[in-house]
This record gives structure tokens, sequence and C-alpha cells, in this order.
């Protein structure tokens, strides 16, 4: 989905998966509108093939999340409807894959929060006894439990680049102790909280990551972004869930694998773009993400 001629909106950039616009007659705009878009990356690249229906699955969830967690802090939308009095809500066409949210000052740091050892968090564990600078027990394995989730932020990059884990004294460094020690503390809390409503429903989250601004306004912290989607999230199913194997996810693995499979011909670290995935592998993607909707929500998203 390309950048589109939105009246009373302006386009000022767009994401692997999100383009933002501001409104077109604000210098310094106190809203946004975010458009969640069929894309899909992988490996820290935007893949040629999207997957329908994939940013309306991810939109509907995300905000689904931050109505069952807003007691825990304060999130950044002011509304996902459209609104024919005023201009600046989200426009109708768009209706299902968007929010209008506040404008915020965004801290540099992805949230992320593990309540099982897996993906990137297994190697540095494999190597060194620790996950961002944080010792853990001896012998844990693929898809361990971890006896309380741990906060492992990671330095934002640009796009097209991977962001880079660092300990919570570098995120002190860089936001200062005050605020860092919140991000932290605010990251455990919605993770707890979203662990036991997924668990409920039989789904682990086996990680996620969170973003944080500031509202210029306020000061107060917000959080903005989308949250706990397949796309920030590892979800697993719980009744497949066993320590020291590989976990099917609901989520864009199965397009992760697919692109290192002999069957794609790629090699990414070849530095050329991926192939064009099989529609088989669409559809099966799609259906993942479907399936963590209605499993999380109980209910089927609009399409």
């Amino acid at each position: 989905m390309a950048a589109m001629e939105l009246p009373g909106w302006k386009h000022v950039s767009s994401g692997k998966v999100r383009d933002i616009y501001a409104p077109a007659d604000q210098e310094t705009p106190d809203r946004l509108l975010l458009v969640t878009s069929d894309r899909i990356s992988a490996y820290d690249y935007i893949l040629p093939s999207e997957i329908p229906g994939k940013g309306k699955v991810l939109n509907q969830l995300a905000l689904w999340w931050m109505e069952q967690l807003r007691d825990v802090i304060e999130n950044h939308v002011i509304t996902a409807e459209t609104d024919a009095t005023d201009p600046l809500s989200v426009p109708a066409p768009l209706v299902g894959r968007s929010v209008v949210a506040k404008a915020l000052n965004m801290i540099p740091i992805e949230c992320v929060v593990r309540g099982y050892l897996t993906g990137s968090g297994l190697v540095e564990y494999k190597e060194s006894g620790t996950v961002c600078d944080i010792a853990l027990p001896e012998g844990l394995v693929e898809a361990s439990r971890l006896e309380t989730p741990i906060f492992t932020p990671a330095a934002k990059a640009e796009l097209g680049d991977h962001d880079e884990n660092i300990s919570f004294g570098r995120a002190a460094e860089m936001v200062g102790e005050e605020l860092a020690s919140r991000l932290r503390d605010v990251s455990i809390a919605l993770y707890e909280g979203a662990r036991e409503i997924a668990a409920e429903r039989g789904v682990i989250i086996a990680d996620t990551k969170f973003e944080f601004g500031l509202d210029p306004a306020t000061g107060n912290l917000v959080l903005g972004d989308e949250i706990l989607t397949p796309d920030s999230s590892r979800f697993w199913p719980a009744d497949q869930w066993q320590p020291g194997q590989i976990t099917p996810s609901f989520d864009k693995q199965y397009v992760r694998d697919w692109l290192t499979s002999a069957e794609s011909g790629w090699d990414k670290k070849s530095g050329e773009n991926p192939p064009v995935l099989p529609e088989s592998v669409v559809t099966a993607t799609r259906d993942r993400y479907i399936e963590a909707f209605v499993r999380l929500t109980g209910e089927e998203p609009t399409l």
C-alpha cells in the first residue's frame, strides 16, 4: 500500500509497515494518522509480497490490547473511527487499519520484555550466560520460562538496519536513570498483565516490545506505536510449548523459515532483495495472524 492523497492530511513518513500522516494545516502537529499497511518485513527487508488483511488484523489487535491494559498507562489513541464532522478523524476508507493518535516525542528505545528464552536472547545466553547484561541461571534451553520477566531494551535503528540490544545501563545513559527505570517498570507491568490475559486463552507471550513517548503538553509518559501483535511479539500455543524444543508461533516466523529454506533460493547475507513469497506462504501467514487475533479476542477481525 503506497502513500495516499488524503484530504486534510499530508504524508510525512513510512516505516516497514506503517504510513504516517500529519494534519496538512499544522506546522507542529498535535496528532498523527497511523495507517497500518499489509506490508511484511523480515531480516530488515520489506518483502515484495504483501499479506492481505494483515494491516487490519494488527491495527485492531493493538487497539484491543490498549483497551485491556488502559489502567496500566495512558496510550496514544485519540480515535479509530471516522466522524463526518471532524476532518481529522480516520478517513472512511481506512477505518479498521488506522488510528488517529497523539503526536508524541518518541523515546528512541525499544522496550523489550522476555518471559521465555528464545531468539537473540538465547544466542547471547549460550555465549555468556546473560541477556543484555542480566545474568540468568545455568541450564536454560530453548523456550525455557524465566522465573521473572526481564527487561532487555534495544536502541532503535534507522529503517533497514537492525535494532541493537543494549543493557539497562546503556538505556539509562541514553534517556536518564529515572526515565529508564520508568520504562522498565511499565513495560514489565504491561507484559505481566497481557501474559495473564493471554494465558486464559491458551496463548503464551514469549516476548514482546513496547514503544513510548512523552506528551509534549503534559510531559507524561504515554504508550505509543502498536502493541502485542504478531509483528511485535512471539505468541505460542500453550499446548504445544515444551522447553528444549522450537515452539510453533502465530507470527511471521513462517515467512522467515521459508526465506531461509532451500526452496526460496535466497541467501540473507547476499545483500540481494528477498524473493516474492509463494501464494501458499502468503495464505498460511495470513491464517496465522487471524488465528492469533481470534484466540486472543474471541472475535473475528473486520477484514
